[in-house]
């Protein structure tokens, strides 16, 4: 392997780069943000991309978040794989409890109902192996969904705003490097021309 350590990292040692890695907690958000700068479609099919993914995180439906965010992607007329960074970077297992617990209460504020399941000790997974859809449809997904819908609204506009700002930013920038890089080239090469 090429990049592969000389001496393996011991039992410590990858303790310590779980608890505090070397390189940072940011490094992940910031190679996510690179690569979506890095994408070479126009800035609005990027940032519908990545609106499209971080709108499908806020709903309840976790195993058909990618092929939601693809399908709304696909009528955005966005980029495919800016919705799956867009939902990987924001609907991941650390972001999920926040996410539940907004939607949850969020939900039950707009429905005006009154939470039937407090003082009981709620097993969710013995209700999703055993209730259907239909049972487990009112008292918990249909208050998710409906609490979802607001703050997937209002982060996804936010963040289509400043994805489309910053990709556009970006590949102005880049494109102003490559054509002074190609003056620059055209211009070497003129001045090692011989005059006549």
């Amino acid at each position: 392997m090429l990049f592969r350590r000389r001496k393996p990292a011991g039992f410590k040692e990858k303790m310590r780069e779980l608890l505090w890695p070397r390189k940072g907690f940011l490094r992940p958000i910031r190679y996510l943000t690179m690569r979506i700068l890095r994408l070479s479609a126009s800035p609005h099919a990027v940032a519908a991309g990545v609106a499209a993914g971080v709108f499908v995180s806020w709903t309840p439906f976790v195993g058909v978040h990618f092929v939601m965010a693809f399908v709304l992607t696909y009528f955005l007329s966005g980029n495919m794989v800016a919705a799956a960074l867009g939902c990987a970077a924001f609907g991941n297992p650390l972001t999920y409890p926040f996410i539940w617990g907004a939607t949850w209460e969020i939900g039950h504020l707009l429905l005006s109902r009154e939470d039937h399941l407090v003082g009981q000790a709620v097993d969710l997974a013995t209700l999703f192996h055993k209730l259907n859809f239909t049972e487990l449809w009112e008292p918990v997904l249909e208050p998710m969904l409906i609490g979802a819908i607001p703050p997937g609204a209002v982060t996804s506009v936010a963040l289509y705003a400043l994805t489309f700002y910053t990709v556009k930013g970006f590949q102005t920038r880049r494109r102003t490097r490559l054509m002074e890089r190609a003056r620059l080239r055209l211009a070497g090469l003129a001045s090692d021309v011989p005059s006549v």
